[in-house]
């Protein structure tokens, strides 16, 4: 059976990688979590003092690209590849409210940009890959057989990452959770590059009242016609 490229973008907190996830397991194909890199690259910043609520040295995380070693390495008890940071598991890390609050200022660098995007379209060149983002099927893959662009409306996504980080035992405010997610809306929609935009051929799926059970049939509905 030939293999397709699938990309799956969209807004913040709308299960994305999630989705992803599960085709890809679904597929045997190789799943790519693209904002996990751009947050590696923040936690980095952060990490070196690149960047915090009062100042964001950009030319300084430029001069310090090429020292930034990001790679997935597959976890056989997960299932998937988890992301590391100069050979360290930051998977945990990079999926904190803090680096939530500054990966869309990392992602607007342009250099930050064009390094990942050479990284991931080596990574999917080989087809039979399942990556999401916020440009993947505009930038990264514009020929994917396969495009879908994910909404759901603010207090339905900041409801669900209220819950995925109090689980993970993180103290957060649910108002606090959807300013973060209605500035990083702002800020992936206004960017000059590579803004979040839903590609002229992406199917877009809005989950807000959708289970993932409901969600997951849908797209693979979607693959199989594709196929």
């Amino acid at each position: 059976m030939r293999k397709i490229t699938i990309a799956i973008d969209g807004f913040s907190s709308t299960g994305k990688s999630t989705l992803a996830k599960q085709v890809a397991k679904y597929l045997g194909y190789v799943y790519v979590d693209t904002g996990a890199m751009y947050r590696a690259v923040t936690l980095f910043a952060m990490q070196n003092s690149l960047i915090d609520q009062f100042e964001f040295n950009k030319d300084e995380l430029v001069n310090n690209l090429s020292k930034i070693n990001l790679k997935f390495q597959f976890n056989p008890e997960l299932g998937f590849a988890e992301m590391y940071l100069d050979d360290a598991n930051v998977e945990k890390q990079i999926r904190s409210l803090e680096v939530s609050n500054y990966v869309s200022q990392v992602a607007e660098v342009s250099q930050v940009r064009t390094m990942l995007v050479k990284l991931q379209k080596q990574m999917g060149k080989n087809k039979g890959v399942v990556m999401d983002g916020r440009d993947i099927g505009t930038v990264v893959f514009p020929d994917a057989e396969l495009k879908l662009f994910m909404t759901a409306r603010a207090d339905v996504r900041a409801q669900r990452r209220f819950d995925e980080l109090s689980e993970k035992g993180q103290l957060v405010s649910y108002d606090r959770v959807l300013e973060n997610v209605l500035q990083r809306d702002f800020i992936d929609t206004n960017r000059e590059d590579s803004p979040l935009v839903k590609a002229d051929d992406a199917i877009e799926i809005d989950n807000s009242e959708l289970t993932r059970e409901q969600q997951f049939q849908k797209v693979i509905d979607l693959v199989n016609s594709k196929l």
